[in-house]
């Protein structure tokens, strides 16, 4: 059995440079405001992915020091993203970057847009609209890098890494991207790097099933930390979770406690198993929750369930959910806190534009209170 890093043997602030690494695409996200894209003729822009935005909420929200590893073309849109990534404080020193000379060398393009920065267009949506999102990343940067295009003898051991992260969107990305993010699990833990995935399944990334399964079975092996839904566990891994329609959330973790432990059974590298939970009524009306599984123990964790919540934009609760609880963890709190932080990082981030957070710790500290006491939102004045 490979010696994986279990969720209890995360390494010291002070032997690494790096407290969180995350590996994936970063694209530019345009959003509509309240009108479908359609019809838009306004537009608020970001930058958000499913791997890099747990990045931006460690060092955004937690304070923790963050890189990602992506790779971008070198353009204004290019520019644009590392910009923004700047601004929430994740180190960009590592992106990979395509000039545009279209010189012949390995990481270079041409100007007519041969090779591009991914692009998103998320509708919200609105009562019973759903959500949408049109995603331009068929041609992206991200797409062509190779194994062994990032160093990671220098980055997993010369600077040093506490927790490294990639998921389900970036390996389906490419036969590259896969074929890279199995690279990056197996140096991560032969320098004692805890590594996290988040399944994350999309079937516009990945429409057959059997691939995103048989590439995610793979790399499931190097894991000390897995993120999936019932869903996710099934679409993404294969296994089913048997719920009834309209189950509560207390079936529902019933339900997904008989799941992850076939998992944890199956992959017994895997110290964490966890995820958050949404009832979604409408698009702009939820129930939230949240679970974690400590498999060296056999012991669950639950968050307050927060009922009839009013969010603003769905994207990015998940992502919020991960960086939550492994902030938790590399500041050394329970798994009951981890739990706690990850359900309320993840419904904070849902109450404002973007894919991640505009809150700080002492936010996420209001908001566990408050779920605890059922309590209701007073001004801060």
């Amino acid at each position: 059995m490979r010696n994986i890093v279990k969720y209890n043997g995360i390494k010291s602030s002070d032997s690494c440079k790096y407290d969180g690494v995350s590996l994936g695409e970063v694209m530019l996200r345009i959003d509509p405001y309240d009108v479908p894209t359609a019809r838009a003729k306004r537009f608020r822009v970001s930058q958000g992915g499913g791997e890099t935005n747990v990045a931006c909420g460690l060092s955004y929200t937690f304070g923790l020091r963050s890189t990602v590893l992506t790779a971008l073309v070198d353009d204004n849109i290019g520019m644009n993203i590392r910009n923004q990534l700047r601004e929430v404080g994740v180190d960009t020193s590592n992106i990979i970057w395509f000039n545009i000379n279209n010189d012949g060398s390995a990481h270079s393009t041409d100007q007519k847009g041969g090779l591009t920065n991914g692009i998103n267009f998320t509708y919200n949506g609105k009562g019973i609209i759903p959500s949408d999102t049109v995603y331009y990343r068929a041609h992206s940067a991200i797409r062509e890098i190779k194994p062994s295009d990032f160093d990671w003898d220098k980055i997993f051991g010369e600077d040093g890494v506490r927790v490294f992260n990639t998921g389900g969107i970036f390996t389906l990305l490419s036969e590259n991207s896969a074929k890279v993010a199995m690279e990056a699990v197996q140096k991560a833990n032969e320098y004692g790097t805890l590594v996290v995935a988040d399944l994350n399944y999309r079937a516009k990334v990945q429409p057959n099933k059997s691939i995103a399964r048989s590439i995610n079975k793979e790399i499931a092996p190097y894991l000390g930390f897995l993120v999936g839904n019932d869903s996710d566990l099934s679409d993404a891994l294969g296994y089913e979770t048997i719920t009834k329609r309209g189950s509560t959330f207390e079936e529902w973790v019933e339900a997904y406690k008989v799941t992850v432990k076939k998992v944890a059974k199956d992959f017994p590298n895997l110290s964490l198993i966890g995820t958050q939970w949404r009832d979604a009524i409408n698009a702009d009306l939820i129930h939230w929750g949240a679970v974690l599984y400590d498999a060296i123990n056999d012991e669950f964790y639950v968050a307050p369930l927060r009922e009839n919540i009013p969010i603003a934009d769905r994207t990015g609760g998940g992502d919020s959910f991960t960086s939550g609880v492994l902030s938790a963890l590399m500041y050394g709190k329970d798994l009951q806190t981890a739990v706690e932080w990850g359900a309320a990082h993840g419904i904070l981030v849902q109450e404002t534009p973007g894919d991640f957070t505009m809150v700080t710790v002492k936010d996420i500290e209001r908001e566990v209170k408050r779920a605890k006491s059922g309590g209701g939102v007073k001004a801060v004045r």
